[in-house]
């Protein structure tokens, strides 16, 4: 049975997402844009709108052009921002890294994504500087440089009348973040123009759901280069003339500061930091009463928990739904609606689809029956880079399967209940178990290995290893060892020694034997 949206359909543009930005920048060049609270800066749209025109024409003036893919890896910041919007101008495609990502790790994505150029900070030119030789990159262009060639700030050109490249929204590709989609190592999404603006413009469309206006203040703590912040923060936001106020990371005295003292009216947050509005002491200190709507994403959110942060901060909390693939939304909680049900991530966003699977058949289930949940809508991604097995296994006739088991009752409310999957979500952070079972074989001491999620109140979830030890082997020594070659996020948390991996005839890990 095919579910569909309670909200009407709506029109989506033909354009691409820099010739649909600008056009809803227009209503508000007197606006404050952007704020850096730790830095004191402060950018508004009409600034925005010139500085974004400047950096395309200085890039194309270096001899980039439409297709060139450029990476960022960095941390969120006014150049980010800049940076990202003047490349899809130019008609490049940004891949966006996570700036916690080792060097072995950048490379590895700027070489299959094939960049030609890396934006960055200083504090990660240790790993950004040999990542890029060893790539080829044709230059490395940093955000906070004080002076030289690779400064970002003389990045700048006098743009002419040059209007943002000409581009097939449904075929050029804007964005190209890595996920690793239901399964297995990170892959390149690739996301196009009309994906990015079909996503703004469904959310927008959202009935009876709380929307960003050009009074709001919105909060941008988390990372840029997710696609969370990516397209429902920064996008949406500056689409609606709100002002986006960037903090670099989450800490707790100056992200609670922030929300204090701008006067934040809008929060897109993960659990653990729902968690920590729940629970801590530090956050009675402080005025958060400016708030009216907090969303959570990313990774599911138990009710019990959601209806505390709510209590103590006293605004709205509701969850969305959606994933890097679906640019991410596919499913928003309709707070006017009149239902309280904090455990649910809502309803179908406009022009979007789902249905929910028997996990072995594939055949649709009845109304309240757990499966697999599939959507099929615009906001769905072309597929996977180089990759056509994991996009045919991924994408079905339009349909993407998402791995997650979910309910939907008969008014349409869907239930996160389970994942198909077997991602760890650590801090709202994908961690593919098959990637750290592969590293860790290579351990010399290391006969087999699994990789489960252990559940965790303030992390969502911890990566634990039931290692198969060849000789003697401690658990602390093991975990230093994986710390040194992946990323902090990707880090194993837990380690316990069996005698034996529980594997199916075909040699599948039995991981719920493990769980």
């Amino acid at each position: 049975m095919i579910i569909r949206s309670p909200s009407p359909p709506v029109t989506i543009p033909d354009l691409s997402w820099p010739a649909y930005l600008e056009a809803q920048l227009e209503h508000h060049l007197d606006r404050t844009a952007l704020v850096e609270p730790l830095g004191g800066r402060r950018l508004s749209y009409r600034s925005l709108r010139d500085e974004v025109r400047s950096i395309d024409a200085a890039l194309r003036s270096r001899g980039y052009r439409k297709g060139d893919v450029i990476a960022i890896y960095a941390g969120n910041s006014i150049e980010f921002v800049l940076a990202f919007q003047a490349i899809l101008r130019m008609g490049g495609v940004v891949t966006t890294i996570n700036p916690m990502n080792l060097a072995d790790e950048l490379e590895r994505q700027m070489r299959h994504a094939g960049a030609c150029c890396l934006f960055t900070m200083r504090a990660l030119l240790e790993n950004a500087r040999p990542a890029a030789e060893a790539c080829g990159l044709r230059e490395v262009i940093v955000f906070d440089a004080t002076d030289g060639d690779e400064a970002f700030a003389r990045l700048r050109a006098t743009p002419d009348d040059t209007p943002p490249a000409a581009v097939e929204p449904a075929r050029d590709l804007a964005v190209l973040p890595y996920s690793s989609g239901t399964t297995g190592p990170s892959k390149g999404v690739m996301l196009t123009h009309r994906n990015l603006v079909a996503h703004n413009v469904l959310v927008l469309g959202a009935q009876h759901a709380s929307v960003p206006a050009a009074d709001d203040r919105m909060l941008l703590v988390l990372p840029l280069f997710h696609i969370f912040a990516m397209t429902v923060i920064m996008n949406l936001g500056l689409s609606r003339g709100a002002m986006l106020v960037i903090l670099p990371r989450f800490e707790p005295e100056s992200f609670l500061e922030t929300l204090q003292e701008h006067r934040i009216t809008r929060c897109y947050l993960v659990p653990p930091i729902i968690n920590f509005l729940a629970k801590h002491p530090l956050v009675s200190q402080y005025d958060l009463s400016s708030l009216d709507y907090i969303l959570s994403g990313a990774a599911p959110l138990g009710v019990d928990l959601a209806r505390a942060a709510g209590r103590r901060v006293g605004c709205t909390l509701v969850q969305g739904y959606g994933l890097t693939e679906t640019s991410p939304a596919t499913h928003i909680f309709p707070e006017f609606a009149g239902r309280d049900d904090p455990g649910s991530i809502g309803v179908l966003l406009s022009n979007t689809e789902a249905r929910i699977v028997d996990l072995d058949s594939g055949s649709d289930v009845a109304t309240g029956e757990r499966g697999e949940l599939l959507v099929r809508g615009p906001q769905v991604m072309l597929g996977y880079l180089d990759n056509p097995e994991a996009t045919a296994r991924a994408i079905d006739d339009g349909w993407f399967h998402t791995g997650d088991v979910a309910t939907a009752d008969p008014e349409g409310y869907f239930h996160i209940v389970d994942r198909a999957k077997e991602l760890i979500k650590y801090k709202g952070y994908q961690v593919a178990p098959a990637e750290l079972e592969a590293l860790l074989v290579t351990h010399p001491k290391v006969a087999d290995c699994a990789v489960v999620p252990m559940p965790d109140n303030e992390c969502g979830e911890l990566p634990k290893a039931f290692i198969v030890a060849r000789e003697e082997l401690g658990a602390d020594e093991l975990m230093a060892w994986v710390a040194e070659r992946v990323a902090p996020y990707r880090r194993i948390r837990r380690v316990e020694f069996i005698d034996a991996i529980p594997k199916s005839p075909s040699g599948k890990i039995l991981r719920r034997l493990l769980r």
